[in-house]
Protein backbone atom coordinates (compact mmCIF):
# COMPACT_ATOMS: atom_id res chain seq x y z
CA UNK A 1 0.00 0.00 0.00
CA UNK A 2 2.77 2.34 0.93
CA UNK A 3 4.86 1.42 -2.27
CA UNK A 4 1.63 1.68 -3.70
CA UNK A 5 1.29 5.74 -2.75
CA UNK A 6 4.80 6.65 -3.12
CA UNK A 7 4.40 5.31 -7.33
CA UNK A 8 1.63 7.25 -7.50
CA UNK A 9 3.30 10.56 -5.80
CA UNK A 10 6.17 10.26 -8.50
CA UNK A 11 3.47 9.70 -11.23
CA UNK A 12 1.94 13.16 -9.78
CA UNK A 13 5.36 14.87 -9.15
CA UNK A 14 6.54 14.06 -12.62
CA UNK A 15 3.63 15.22 -14.61
CA UNK A 16 3.06 18.60 -12.45
CA UNK A 17 6.84 19.35 -13.69
CA UNK A 18 5.86 17.79 -17.38
CA UNK A 19 2.92 20.32 -17.18
CA UNK A 20 5.40 23.38 -15.74
CA UNK A 21 8.02 22.28 -18.87
CA UNK A 22 5.08 22.41 -21.51
CA UNK A 23 3.57 25.68 -20.00
CA UNK A 24 7.13 27.55 -19.97
CA UNK A 25 7.89 26.43 -23.13
CA UNK A 26 4.18 27.88 -24.82
CA UNK A 27 4.64 30.87 -22.75
CA UNK A 28 7.95 31.58 -24.84
CA UNK A 29 6.68 30.31 -27.90
CA UNK A 30 3.81 32.80 -27.84
CA UNK A 31 6.34 35.87 -26.86
CA UNK A 32 8.07 34.85 -29.66
CA UNK A 33 5.60 34.28 -32.58
CA UNK A 34 2.93 36.57 -31.38
CA UNK A 35 4.60 39.45 -33.24
CA UNK A 36 4.50 37.38 -36.29
CA UNK A 37 1.08 36.40 -35.66
CA UNK A 38 0.38 40.12 -35.72
CA UNK A 39 2.26 41.40 -38.44
CA UNK A 40 0.35 38.90 -40.79
CA UNK A 41 -3.10 39.71 -39.35
CA UNK A 42 -2.50 43.35 -39.74
CA UNK A 43 -1.50 43.06 -43.18
CA UNK A 44 -5.65 42.12 -43.94
CA UNK A 45 -6.74 45.47 -42.00
CA UNK A 46 -8.91 47.45 -43.97
CA UNK A 47 -7.22 50.66 -42.45
CA UNK A 48 -4.04 52.43 -42.64
CA UNK A 49 -3.66 53.26 -38.49
CA UNK A 50 -2.78 50.43 -36.92
CA UNK A 51 -5.94 49.91 -34.63
CA UNK A 52 -7.70 47.35 -32.88
CA UNK A 53 -10.42 46.28 -33.35
CA UNK A 54 -9.89 45.88 -36.96
CA UNK A 55 -12.06 47.61 -39.42
CA UNK A 56 -12.39 44.77 -41.50
CA UNK A 57 -10.80 42.67 -44.25
CA UNK A 58 -8.88 43.70 -47.44
CA UNK A 59 -6.56 42.83 -49.93
CA UNK A 60 -5.79 45.81 -51.08
CA UNK A 61 -2.45 46.63 -49.42
CA UNK A 62 -1.06 43.21 -51.65
CA UNK A 63 -2.00 44.98 -54.39
CA UNK A 64 -0.80 48.10 -53.73
CA UNK A 65 2.77 46.53 -52.70
CA UNK A 66 2.73 44.85 -55.76
CA UNK A 67 2.30 48.17 -57.63
CA UNK A 68 5.12 50.61 -55.35
CA UNK A 69 8.09 49.76 -58.02
CA UNK A 70 10.34 51.37 -55.18
CA UNK A 71 9.57 48.38 -52.72
CA UNK A 72 9.82 45.55 -55.53
CA UNK A 73 13.12 47.09 -56.71
CA UNK A 74 14.22 46.85 -53.14
CA UNK A 75 12.85 43.11 -52.72
CA UNK A 76 14.74 42.45 -56.12
CA UNK A 77 18.27 43.76 -54.75
CA UNK A 78 17.62 41.94 -51.78
CA UNK A 79 17.35 38.73 -53.74
CA UNK A 80 20.24 39.64 -55.82
CA UNK A 81 22.83 40.38 -52.94
CA UNK A 82 21.64 37.51 -51.02
CA UNK A 83 21.51 34.67 -53.96
CA UNK A 84 25.38 36.16 -54.93
CA UNK A 85 26.54 36.64 -51.82
CA UNK A 86 25.41 32.73 -50.61
CA UNK A 87 26.66 31.46 -53.96
CA UNK A 88 30.05 33.10 -52.77
CA UNK A 89 30.20 31.98 -49.62
CA UNK A 90 29.99 28.34 -50.91
CA UNK A 91 32.27 28.48 -53.44
CA UNK A 92 34.90 29.85 -50.82
CA UNK A 93 33.59 28.16 -47.65
CA UNK A 94 33.18 24.21 -49.10
CA UNK A 95 36.89 23.96 -49.98
CA UNK A 96 37.97 25.92 -47.04
CA UNK A 97 36.15 23.51 -45.09
CA UNK A 98 37.21 20.12 -46.97
CA UNK A 99 40.95 21.93 -46.07
CA UNK A 100 40.56 21.85 -42.19
CA UNK A 101 38.92 18.33 -43.02
CA UNK A 102 41.76 16.70 -44.32
CA UNK A 103 45.30 18.39 -43.73
CA UNK A 104 46.85 19.24 -41.57
CA UNK A 105 49.48 22.75 -41.41
CA UNK A 106 51.42 25.40 -39.54
CA UNK A 107 48.58 28.17 -38.11
CA UNK A 108 45.47 25.43 -39.13
CA UNK A 109 44.15 26.57 -35.45
CA UNK A 110 44.81 30.11 -36.25
CA UNK A 111 43.19 29.75 -39.34
CA UNK A 112 40.06 28.52 -37.87
CA UNK A 113 39.79 31.21 -35.45
CA UNK A 114 40.03 33.79 -37.88
CA UNK A 115 37.65 32.16 -40.06
CA UNK A 116 35.21 32.95 -37.43
CA UNK A 117 36.20 36.51 -36.68
CA UNK A 118 33.90 38.48 -39.17
CA UNK A 119 30.77 36.73 -37.52
CA UNK A 120 32.01 37.11 -33.90
CA UNK A 121 32.29 41.01 -34.53
CA UNK A 122 29.84 43.21 -34.47
CA UNK A 123 28.60 44.33 -38.04
CA UNK A 124 28.72 47.64 -37.77
CA UNK A 125 32.48 47.11 -36.96
CA UNK A 126 32.90 45.11 -40.44
CA UNK A 127 30.88 47.34 -41.76
CA UNK A 128 33.34 50.16 -41.37
CA UNK A 129 36.43 48.37 -42.29
CA UNK A 130 35.36 47.24 -45.58
CA UNK A 131 33.88 50.68 -46.17
CA UNK A 132 37.96 52.05 -45.53
CA UNK A 133 39.04 48.99 -47.74
CA UNK A 134 37.11 49.94 -50.50
CA UNK A 135 37.77 53.64 -50.28
CA UNK A 136 41.23 53.20 -50.23
CA UNK A 137 41.37 51.13 -53.22
CA UNK A 138 39.42 53.21 -55.13
CA UNK A 139 35.81 51.05 -55.81
CA UNK A 140 32.77 52.83 -55.71
CA UNK A 141 29.63 51.88 -53.40
CA UNK A 142 27.19 49.36 -54.86
CA UNK A 143 25.65 45.73 -54.71
CA UNK A 144 28.67 44.31 -55.92
CA UNK A 145 30.44 45.80 -52.51
CA UNK A 146 27.91 44.75 -50.72
CA UNK A 147 27.90 40.86 -51.60
CA UNK A 148 31.27 41.17 -51.23
CA UNK A 149 30.77 42.60 -47.28
CA UNK A 150 28.20 39.97 -46.37
CA UNK A 151 29.84 36.98 -47.96
CA UNK A 152 32.99 37.94 -45.88
CA UNK A 153 30.62 37.75 -43.00
CA UNK A 154 28.94 34.63 -43.54
CA UNK A 155 31.51 32.86 -44.82
CA UNK A 156 32.44 31.24 -40.71
CA UNK A 157 28.70 30.02 -41.76
CA UNK A 158 28.84 27.97 -44.08
CA UNK A 159 32.75 26.76 -43.03
CA UNK A 160 31.55 25.44 -39.38
CA UNK A 161 28.66 24.22 -40.44
CA UNK A 162 30.22 22.07 -43.20
CA UNK A 163 33.44 21.17 -41.25
CA UNK A 164 30.97 20.02 -38.53
CA UNK A 165 28.88 17.76 -40.98
CA UNK A 166 32.65 16.33 -42.22
CA UNK A 167 33.72 15.57 -38.98
CA UNK A 168 31.27 12.56 -38.65
CA UNK A 169 31.63 11.86 -42.32
CA UNK A 170 33.46 7.98 -41.56
CA UNK A 171 36.91 8.08 -43.18
CA UNK A 172 36.09 4.39 -44.36
CA UNK A 173 33.98 5.55 -47.09
CA UNK A 174 36.53 8.10 -48.40
CA UNK A 175 39.56 5.46 -48.07
CA UNK A 176 37.34 2.51 -49.78
CA UNK A 177 36.53 4.81 -53.00
CA UNK A 178 40.18 5.53 -53.07
CA UNK A 179 40.64 1.40 -52.69
CA UNK A 180 38.32 0.77 -55.50
CA UNK A 181 40.48 3.01 -57.84
CA UNK A 182 38.27 6.79 -57.43
CA UNK A 183 40.55 9.60 -58.14
CA UNK A 184 39.81 12.97 -55.73
CA UNK A 185 37.38 14.46 -57.82
CA UNK A 186 35.49 11.44 -58.07
CA UNK A 187 34.99 10.52 -54.26
CA UNK A 188 34.17 14.04 -53.86
CA UNK A 189 31.64 14.16 -56.58
CA UNK A 190 29.84 10.64 -55.59
CA UNK A 191 30.81 9.86 -51.83
CA UNK A 192 31.61 12.98 -50.12
CA UNK A 193 29.33 15.43 -51.85
CA UNK A 194 25.76 13.36 -51.18
CA UNK A 195 26.57 13.14 -47.46
CA UNK A 196 27.60 16.64 -46.97
CA UNK A 197 24.92 18.37 -49.32
CA UNK A 198 22.45 18.93 -46.36
CA UNK A 199 24.95 20.80 -44.69
CA UNK A 200 25.46 22.79 -47.70
CA UNK A 201 21.61 23.83 -48.32
CA UNK A 202 21.91 23.81 -44.18
CA UNK A 203 24.48 26.27 -44.29
CA UNK A 204 23.17 28.33 -47.73
CA UNK A 205 19.70 28.55 -46.56
CA UNK A 206 21.24 30.38 -43.65
CA UNK A 207 23.58 32.84 -45.50
CA UNK A 208 20.87 33.59 -47.48
CA UNK A 209 18.34 34.94 -44.85
CA UNK A 210 21.35 36.18 -42.51
CA UNK A 211 22.13 38.05 -46.14
CA UNK A 212 18.88 39.09 -46.84
CA UNK A 213 17.82 40.96 -43.51
CA UNK A 214 21.69 42.45 -42.94
CA UNK A 215 21.50 46.10 -42.01
CA UNK A 216 24.84 47.24 -40.35
CA UNK A 217 26.71 46.09 -42.68
CA UNK A 218 24.11 46.94 -45.62
CA UNK A 219 24.48 50.00 -44.32
CA UNK A 220 28.47 50.95 -44.96
CA UNK A 221 28.85 49.42 -48.47
CA UNK A 222 25.87 50.36 -50.41
CA UNK A 223 25.63 53.26 -52.59
CA UNK A 224 22.45 54.60 -54.35
CA UNK A 225 20.58 50.75 -54.60
CA UNK A 226 18.11 50.13 -51.58
CA UNK A 227 17.97 46.70 -50.11
CA UNK A 228 14.74 45.95 -48.66
CA UNK A 229 15.61 46.09 -44.79
CA UNK A 230 17.36 49.46 -45.81
CA UNK A 231 14.19 50.93 -47.53
CA UNK A 232 12.40 49.50 -44.49
CA UNK A 233 14.72 51.17 -42.85
CA UNK A 234 14.31 54.46 -44.06
CA UNK A 235 9.99 54.83 -44.24
CA UNK A 236 10.18 53.89 -40.04
CA UNK A 237 9.68 57.41 -40.14
CA UNK A 238 6.72 57.12 -40.94
CA UNK A 239 5.50 54.27 -39.02
CA UNK A 240 4.93 50.78 -40.06
CA UNK A 241 2.76 51.03 -43.18
CA UNK A 242 0.25 48.17 -43.98
CA UNK A 243 2.81 47.46 -47.18
CA UNK A 244 5.14 47.07 -44.69
CA UNK A 245 3.22 44.20 -43.55
CA UNK A 246 2.44 43.15 -46.23
CA UNK A 247 5.93 42.60 -47.05
CA UNK A 248 6.80 40.80 -44.18
CA UNK A 249 3.89 38.26 -44.44
CA UNK A 250 4.97 37.28 -47.72
CA UNK A 251 8.51 36.69 -46.51
CA UNK A 252 7.06 34.65 -43.51
CA UNK A 253 5.07 32.65 -46.02
CA UNK A 254 8.62 32.49 -48.22
CA UNK A 255 10.52 30.63 -44.79
CA UNK A 256 8.39 28.67 -43.41
CA UNK A 257 8.65 27.31 -47.17
CA UNK A 258 12.20 26.83 -46.82
CA UNK A 259 12.16 25.37 -43.79
CA UNK A 260 9.82 23.09 -44.61
CA UNK A 261 12.30 21.93 -48.27
CA UNK A 262 15.14 22.02 -45.51
CA UNK A 263 13.60 19.66 -43.05
CA UNK A 264 12.20 17.08 -46.08
CA UNK A 265 15.46 17.21 -47.34
CA UNK A 266 16.98 16.34 -43.81
CA UNK A 267 15.10 13.12 -43.43
CA UNK A 268 15.53 11.84 -46.88
CA UNK A 269 19.13 12.02 -46.10
CA UNK A 270 18.62 10.18 -42.91
CA UNK A 271 16.64 7.59 -44.29
CA UNK A 272 19.09 7.47 -47.43
CA UNK A 273 21.75 6.85 -44.52
CA UNK A 274 20.00 4.88 -42.90
CA UNK A 275 19.08 1.83 -45.66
Amino acid sequence: MAKEITRRQKRLSMLAADSGFVTFVTLVMLFLYTPIIVLVVYSFNDNRTLTWPMKGFTLSWYEKLFQNEQILQAIANSFYVATCSTFLTLLIGIPAAMALHRYHFPGKTIFRRLLLLPIALPGIVTGISMLNMFKMFGFNLNLQTVIIGHATALLAVVVTQIFARLQRLPKSLEEASADLGAGPLKTFLFITLPNIKSAIFGAGLLSFVLSFDEIPVTFFLTGRDNTLPMYIYSTMRRGVTPEINAVGSIIVLMSLILIIASVLITIRDRTWLKH
